[in-house]
């Protein structure tokens, strides 16, 4: 009897990130050593300065070292791994299956060139939002902490006590700037909610998703009273009531078209009370954009941007929150996905299961842009 051939190993390319900001790992020493040792999956790590676990730490896991921006040059079969956008243009053609996040399919600014660049490099994207179980639920996601680190900006914001240009921290450096904040008792997330001692009243709108349970937590450990709205409250938005409130922080990423959350009208209203602003989704350049109000997300260096002097509105929309927590982050994100880099075969994307699932979205995503002739 002939012996079952053993499977040739599935080579994943986890590359540097060219934002100087982005600090996170896709995958941990320890969950790439998980990888190695279970022998379908080779990790090839790229140098690099700014990601918080140094490259010998991978060494030690079993992955092999590359030099930072080689991934142009990986086998075709690699899957490149990442996690933020890749360079602008360089190269012009994509020929290997990326994992990241794209942020290409809502209609935002470059999707479109991005697209381009896979199709006609005869690469794909695999995105990690659309990485989704049978039940379209998100199967790795780092919500929670980019819900956490939104919060506790507005709240050092609001406080006077928000220093820049922001730095990578730890959770628990965060939570003792967070407690120096305290308005008052913590309250939980409530559907009404009550205000601080001198009337700051703060709304976290989706606040039954990831997001918004970790925006939560950053307001209990400042002691301040929260009110949390879910879809029974934005179904039927009430936006005197919603602008009646002091700091907004919005964790909904939507799929379709709702009416916006606010309008360039209400900034304008004189009964606006509502003062700051926290974007966790930065959605700014999609279509599905439920704040309309601004045109460019904020930076580490300048946070806050002013969106209206009388009466003053900020905005906080940083799209790379989580990097300022970039161990924890990186941990519980590397926990989720490795289980699913796990299955990756040499023909993921047609094999069934969540990576093609994420095939089917690019190819769908392809299909509205580009004639069928050419897709």
């Amino acid at each position: 009897m002939n012996a079952t051939p053993t499977p040739h190993p599935v080579t994943v390319w986890m590359r540097h990130e060219e934002r100087s900001t982005e600090r996170r790992a896709p995958v941990v020493p320890p969950d790439a050593a998980r990888l190695v040792q279970g022998g379908l999956i080779d990790v090839v790590v790229e140098e690099s300065p700014q990601r918080v676990f140094p490259a010998a730490d991978y060494t030690a896991a079993g992955c092999r070292i590359v030099p930072t921006g080689s991934w142009v040059d990986a086998p075709d079969g690699a899957f490149v791994l990442g996690l933020k956008e890749l360079p602008d243009a360089d190269p012009p053609v994509l020929r290997h299956r990326h994992i990241y996040f794209g942020h290409a399919y809502k209609g935002q600014a470059d999707g479109q060139a991005l697209l381009r660049r896979f199709v006609a490099g005869g690469g794909a994207l695999l995105d990690l939002e659309s990485l989704v179980d049978e039940h379209g639920h998100r199967l790795a996601a780092f919500g929670y902490w980019a819900g956490y680190v939104g919060a506790a900006l507005a709240v050092l914001q609001a406080h006077g006590r928000l220093v820049t240009p922001l730095e990578p921290t730890t959770k628990e450096a965060l939570d003792a700037a967070l407690a120096a904040c305290t308005d008052g008792p913590a309250g939980s997330a409530g559907s009404t909610g009550s205000t601080g001692p001198a009337g700051r009243r703060s709304l976290v709108i989706g606040v039954n998703g990831r997001s918004g349970s970790g925006a939560v937590a950053a307001f209990a450990v400042a002691g301040i009273p929260v009110t949390g709205w879910g879809l029974a409250q934005t179904k039927h938005l009430d936006r005197a009531a919603l602008i009646g409130f002091d700091i907004l922080v919005n964790t909904v990423l939507t799929t379709h078209r709702i009416p916006p959350f606010v309008r360039p009208e209400d900034v304008i209203d004189p009964g606006r009370r509502l003062s700051l602003i926290s974007d966790v989704t930065c959605d700014v350049t999609s279509d599905l954009n439920v704040l309309p109000i601004y045109d460019a997300v904020t930076t580490w260096e300048e946070p806050v941007r002013s969106l209206c002097e009388t009466p003053p509105l900020d905005i906080v929309a940083i799209d790379n929150l989580p990097s300022l927590l970039p161990r924890e982050a990186s941990e519980a994100f590397s926990a989720e996905l490795t289980p699913e880099l796990a299955l990756l075969r040499a023909g993921s994307g047609q094999d069934g299961g969540p990576w093609a699932r994420a095939r089917v979205m690019f190819d769908l995503a392809v299909s509205r842009l580009l004639p069928a002739s050419t897709a």
